[in-house]
């Protein structure tokens, strides 16, 4: 199957009162963001994340949408997403951002895989594969520069640079990765960006990467040769309190029941949330399992999602349960709500970001947490 037809492949139409959630992904909409992100971040490289299956979206439909809109150059976490990767685009550069585990050497070079290497002994165990293959094999270093996750220290990579001669390859990209660039105006952010200046001087012909989704929205100076935008692609906001790009993603679970509670009445498990009047409450195929997380339900101290039905917010009341959760309908008209109709979580005015907040949450986590349950349908390019 050619790239064109992956991305184009949709499930067959369903009946609108299937049982099941929807889950709507546009991928026409994933695509415009990685082309705005290309002409901001000009002439830099745009590549594309897509780790954990393109953020719960689906690599196999994500993946090859992006690779004809022109992406070139991907980022995933680990080698079996890697391969996975490979399958989809035969032509795309492909790094590993978790490094090379050991004895995983071979499956790499089969595959064609770049390993981003953040330590000593990753360095010395691709470029003794590189020895016993008689290949310049290309992959990334990694240099930690005031995350203290992954990288090579400052010392470790001015040691490096000092003893290239040593090494049996010629790294394609040096990488940092910035820790607080979501937070407008944190100080460590320009404190990393400088001490990742000082070591792309010591590898002056290697191809520097510095910006992440929030990268990207900063100043020129973070641009580098190539930026690595992932949440962004996917309609999350990557600065606090900026505008997204558009959104991808549209959830709707169905009504299943439309029932009456009295002034008083608890809703849902451990009765958290007690109704201040008589209420309408409509019952919703969707819960936890779904990865709508526990924490976005209502309590009587605190006011949890909102979805909207009828065109109108309505607010969740009480613990959201395993399969089900529950909907206050009293001010929407008597026959406004039926059973079958649909309810919307994300999409039409709440956005990722919205419902993460009501969670206590953040967008990454909701998009990685959607469920295997959903009626997943994509919008092609």
């Amino acid at each position: 199957m050619t790239a064109a037809q992956t991305a184009q492949t949709q499930p067959a139409p369903q009946d609108l009162h299937d049982t099941r959630t929807r889950l709507t992904i546009d991928l026409g909409a994933i695509v415009e963001n990685w082309k705005t992100i290309a002409a901001r971040v000009a002439p830099a490289e745009c590549s594309a994340v897509v780790k954990a299956n393109a953020y719960g979206l689906g690599i196999g439909q994500v993946a090859p949408a992006l690779w004809l809109a022109g992406a070139r150059t991907f980022f995933v976490a680990h080698l079996a997403e890697a391969i996975t990767l490979r399958a989809l685009l035969p032509e795309a550069v492909i790094y590993v951002l978790n490094g090379l585990p050991p004895g995983t050497t071979a499956q790499f070079a089969t595959h064609q895989l770049r390993p981003v290497l953040g330590s000593l002994p990753e360095i010395g165990e691709w470029s003794s594969l590189c020895r016993s293959m008689k290949a310049d094999l290309p992959a990334a270093l990694h240099v930690d520069t005031g995350m203290n996750r992954l990288g090579l220290s400052l010392e470790e990579a001015a040691h490096i640079a000092q003893e290239r001669a040593g090494l049996r390859f010629t790294p394609s990209l040096i990488m940092t990765h910035l820790a607080c660039a979501d937070t407008p105006d944190h100080p460590l952010t320009p404190i990393q960006r400088d001490r990742f200046f000082a070591v792309t001087r010591l590898f002056p012909d290697v191809r520097a990467s510095l910006a992440n989704s929030a990268g990207t929205q900063l100043d020129a100076s973070y641009h580098m040769d190539l930026v690595r935008p992932g949440i962004l692609l996917y309609g999350g906001r990557a600065i606090e309190h900026a505008p997204p790009l558009r959104p991808v993603v549209r959830l709707e679970a169905p009504v299943i029941q439309v029932r009456h509670a009295k002034a008083g009445e608890s809703v849902g498990y451990g009765a958290t949330e007690h109704l201040r009047r008589d209420s309408r409450l409509a019952i919703l195929h969707i819960g936890y399992a779904d990865g709508l997380f526990r924490a976005a339900g209502s309590t009587d101290a605190r006011k949890g999602a909102q979805v909207i039905i009828a065109d109108q917010r309505c607010p969740l009341v009480g613990r959201i349960s395993m399969d089900l959760c529950a909907v206050d309908i009293t001010d929407l008209p008597e026959d406004a709500v039926a059973r079958g109709m649909g309810a919307i979580f994300l999409g039409a005015c709440i956005d990722v970001d919205e419902l993460a907040q009501k969670a206590g949450t953040i967008s990454y986590e909701v998009l990685t947490s959607l469920g295997a349950r959903y009626q997943r349908h994509y919008l092609a390019p």
